[in-house]
């Protein structure tokens, strides 16, 4: 999946949302990017609760080398803003996450959430139609009886290719706070939702009942010290899962232990280092995302500064720390005056686990090559806009003289940012949301 020596060589495979608007709508801002199990599908999620589904160009896809473009296959409205009369809330249509079902059969099927009400999608195409009815005519209008004297065989005729996605599940009215996450397990029969304080499983076929197999919610709401950050069910194992926290420890479950996994199989902590404590250690330990390695063996975390890389076996600290963006622990105050010491960044592993991969600011996204320690910058912007042109590593001056490709740390825009990330399970394709643009880039090789 590499090139030479595990390092790979990016470059732009195409850009997809309105580029030349300097400024968002917000409900066009993605609010969430995922590639299905074969990467032949991508689905982007806003904050207007559309949902928007890529499919990946045959053309490109069996060219040599094979090129990462997509087209719009799909366009749905997923979720539609909300009133809670009994808490006078109201409750955003933003799509939080989107999960794909292993595909079983022609049709494609997915799972999308806002922060209370998750939705099962049925993605299905219809290139045929029925056609001779006995009792309707081709407008669809019912016949007069009496004036049909023989018996007719409806036939399907070919139409154009038509996409249709429908609702299939809704499951609601489960949760008190906002859902972060949903992942599906392995046995493809439940899957799991997390909140702030509670994680229940669910099963796709039943929509009134769940199941809580997570609960740190104290009887006194004052004595709250930590809320549920992400979680994932293990890619292989389907009684096993993980949930990160706001202090920066992961806990992992077995779920044949007992029903209620309030008492951990194991917990991942890293002590912290005397030497960088401050006001903003609790804040900048919080853990942002948590994903399994493909394997199963291996599962990596990102918190404010910096991913970490966790061997399941060891729990006492990572086997690998990669810092995103340690040029910015100088400027935690400012961070924390203008809230973006607060954003939640994504992380994936490459489709080998030799990679991995985060966003930053400024349209900055990192890559981290494991085997030889490499680590590289990109930046997702308007100047590579052109077809395979290569994308070239940024470096972040901190200080002292710049050179002549360095961007300084001052001049970094905080406004632009890459939270959310995916990489495509079998090759070297990823596709990045900056802002309300989604970008596609391949390997050149």
């Amino acid at each position: 999946m590499a090139g030479n020596g595990g390092e790979i060589t990016w470059c732009f495979s195409q850009v997809k949302g309105s580029i030349e608007e300097e400024v968002a709508e917000a409900a066009d801002i993605i609010s969430c990017v995922e590639f299905n199990s074969d990467g032949d599908l991508l689905a982007t999620g806003d904050k207007g609760g559309r949902v928007v589904i890529f499919q990946r160009d045959k053309a490109s896809k069996n060219a040599v080398p094979s090129r990462g473009e997509y087209n719009v296959y799909s366009t749905f409205q997923s979720h539609e803003p909300e009133f809670d009369y009994l808490k006078s809330l109201e409750i955003e249509e933003k799509i939080n996450k989107i999960r794909w079902l292993q595909q079983t059969n022609r049709n494609h099927f997915l799972l999308s959430t806002n922060d209370k009400t998750i939705k099962l999608w049925k993605v299905a195409e219809r290139n045929k139609r029925p056609e001779g009815y006995n009792l309707k005519d081709e407008l669809g209008q019912t016949r007069n009886k009496t004036a049909i004297k023989s018996l007719r065989v409806p036939i399907f005729q070919p139409m154009e290719l038509m996409v249709e996605a429908s609702p299939k599940r809704v499951f609601a009215n489960a949760h008190t706070y906002h859902i972060n996450s949903i992942s599906v397990n392995s046995d493809l029969e439940t899957y799991l939702s997390a909140d702030d304080l509670r994680i229940n499983l669910w099963n796709l076929e039943i929509t009134d009942q769940s199941f809580n197999i997570v609960d740190i919610k104290p009887a006194n709401m004052e004595e709250l010290t930590e809320v549920i950050t992400a979680a994932e069910f293990h890619p292989k194992e389907c009684n096993m899962f993980v949930y990160s926290s706001s202090k920066g420890s992961i806990r992992l479950c077995d779920m044949r232990e007992q029903a209620l996994c309030d008492k951990h199989a194991k917990l991942f902590e890293e002590p912290e280092d005397p030497t960088n404590r401050s006001f903003f250690s609790e804040i900048i330990s919080s853990i942002s995302d948590v994903k399994f390695s493909h394997s199963g063996k291996y599962m990596i975390t990102r918190d404010y500064l910096s991913v970490k890389v966790w061997d399941l076996t060891m729990e006492s600290k990572p086997v690998e720390t990669y810092q995103v963006h340690e040029y910015l622990r100088n400027k935690l105050c400012s961070l924390y005056e203008n809230d973006c010491i607060f954003d939640k960044f994504e992380c994936s592993w490459s489709g080998d686990d030799k990679h991995i991969m985060t966003g930053s600011y400024n349209n900055f996204f990192r890559m981290f090559e494991r085997d030889n320690k490499r680590d590289n910058t990109y930046e997702a912007c308007r100047e590579i806009t052109k077809s395979r042109t290569v994308l070239k590593p940024r470096k972040v001056s901190t200080g002292g003289k710049r050179k002549k490709d360095e961007i300084s740390v001052d001049c970094l825009d905080f406004n632009k940012k890459i939270l959310h990330t995916a990489w495509h399970p079998l090759e070297n394709i990823v596709a990045i949301a900056a802002t309300n643009n989604l970008y596609v880039f391949s390997s050149k090789d």
